[in-house]
C-alpha cells in the first residue's frame, strides 16, 4: 500500500465536485486492512472510508486520510431448502451483488436494482426503493473499529435501522469500517410489487411478476427513465429524504393542500419530497424548483429530488442550492427537508 498526498477526489464522487484529500490510500484485501490500522498516518489523522462516492457531497477539501474501499468477493455461507445467506465484501458494487443473486434465483434484492454505490454503503443508509428496504433482508454487518481494528459484528437489531438511517450514519458515524455484509434471501418466489409505479410498469408492459429477473429489469428500466446517469451528469440520486407525518397532522395538512401526493405507510403518511420541491420555487421567481439551474448546478428537469452538477459546479454551490430549497419548502409548507446525502 502506498499513501498518496493531496489526492484529487473529483472522480471518486458521483456528483463530480472537486475536492482534495490530504492523504489517500486504497485497500484491496485483508492484508491491506491489517496494515492500514498500523499506519502512523491512519492513526494520527481524521479518517473517512469511501466506497462508490454516490451519497456524499464534498463542500470543501478533506483535511485527513481518505481510505478507498476496493474489497471484493461474494460467497454463499449458509443454505436451506427455503433460504440462503449470502456474504458480500463491502467494496463490491451494489448492483453487481443484485445481479449475482438474481442470476442465482434468490429473492429479496431485486427491487433495489441499479441503486448506485457499494455494498458497504447500503447499511449506512438503509437503502430502499420501490417498496423494499435493506433492513428486510439484512442479516449481519461485519465491521472493524476505526481506532484499533478490532472486529465487531452487528446484528440487524444493533444496526438500529430507520428511514434512510442507521447507527453507522449517526451514533457511530466514522467509528467503524464496514468490511462485509450478509443477507438472508429467499429461494421461494416472493414478488414485491406493492409500489404503484412498479406495478403499473409491469401491467403496461405485460410482464410476469413471478419472475425474479423481470422485476429487476423493470426496476432498472424505471430508474434509467427517471434518474440521470452519474457518468453523464453529476448527481447523487435522491438528495433529500421524504417527509413522514402522523395521520392526524396530515389530515389537517391535506385540507390546506388537497392535491398533495402521499402514501399511507402504517400509522404514518409519507409525503414525497419531490412533490414539495416541485410545488415551490426559488425566491427570484418561478413556480417550481424542478429544472432550475444556477451556474453549473441545478435541479434535474425530470426529477425534483435530484440535484445535479452540469460540470464545474462546486460542493459549496450545491450545498447553497440545497439550503435554498430547504428554506423555500419550510416557508411554504412549514416542513423541514433533510438531506439524504452526507455533507462533508
Amino acid at each position: 500500500m502506498k499513501i498518496k498526498k493531496n489526492y484529487d477526489l473529483t472522480k471518486l464522487n458521483t456528483l463530480g465536485v472537486s475536492a482534495v484529500a490530504k492523504e489517500f490510500i486504497e485497500i484491496e484485501n485483508e492484508e491491506d486492512i491489517q496494515e492500514l490500522f498500523h499506519l502512523k498516518e491512519f492513526k494520527e489523522n481524521k479518517k473517512m472510508f469511501l466506497g462508490g462516492g454516490s451519497n456524499i457531497l464534498f463542500t470543501t477539501d478533506y483535511d485527513g486520510i481518505v481510505v478507498l474501499n476496493k474489497l471484493t468477493g461474494i460467497e454463499i455461507i449458509d443454505e436451506t431448502s427455503n433460504e440462503v445467506v449470502v456474504r458480500s465484501m463491502s467494496g463490491v458494487v451494489w448492483h453487481d451483488l443484485v445481479l449475482f443473486v438474481v442470476q442465482k434465483g434468490y429473492w429479496g434484492l431485486e427491487n433495489l436494482s441499479l441503486i448506485p454505490g457499494t455494498v458497504g454503503g447500503a447499511p449506512v443508509q438503509n437503502i430502499g426503493a420501490y417498496g423494499a428496504e435493506l433492513k428486510n433482508v439484512l442479516d449481519t454487518v461485519e465491521t472493524l473499529d476505526a481506532t484499533d481494528g478490532s472486529k465487531k459484528v452487528f446484528t440487524k437489531a444493533e444496526c438500529e435501522f430507520g428511514y434512510r438511517d442507521s447507527v453507522f450514519k449517526n451514533k457511530f458515524k466514522g467509528k467503524y469500517f464496514i468490511s462485509a455484509v450478509t443477507f438472508k434471501l429467499s429461494k421461494i418466489p416472493k414478488p414485491n410489487i406493492s409500489y404503484k409505479i412498479l406495478s403499473d410498469y409491469l401491467k403496461e408492459h405485460t410482464i410476469e411478476a413471478n419472475d425474479l429477473k423481470n422485476i429487476s429489469d423493470a426496476v432498472s428500466a424505471i430508474r434509467r427513465s427517471k434518474l440521470p446517469d452519474p457518468k453523464v451528469i453529476g448527481n447523487a440520486g435522491s438528495f433529500f429524504k421524504n417527509i413522514f407525518l402522523s395521520k392526524e397532522i396530515f389530515s389537517e395538512f391535506k385540507k390546506k393542500y388537497p392535491d398533495i401526493r402521499y402514501f399511507e405507510e402504517g400509522e404514518t403518511v409519507k409525503i414525497p419530497a419531490a412533490w414539495l420541491i416541485e410545488n415551490c420555487g426559488p425566491a427570484e421567481g418561478g413556480a417550481s424548483w424542478k429544472g432550475y439551474r444556477i451556474g453549473n448546478v441545478g435541479v434535474h428537469e425530470k426529477h425534483a429530488l435530484v440535484l445535479v452538477n452540469y460540470g464545474g459546479g462546486t460542493g459549496k454551490e450545491l450545498r447553497d442550492l440545497a439550503e435554498s430549497i430547504i428554506e423555500s419548502v419550510l416557508l411554504k409548507f412549514d416542513l423541514t427537508l433533510t438531506p439524504e446525502v452526507n455533507l462533508i
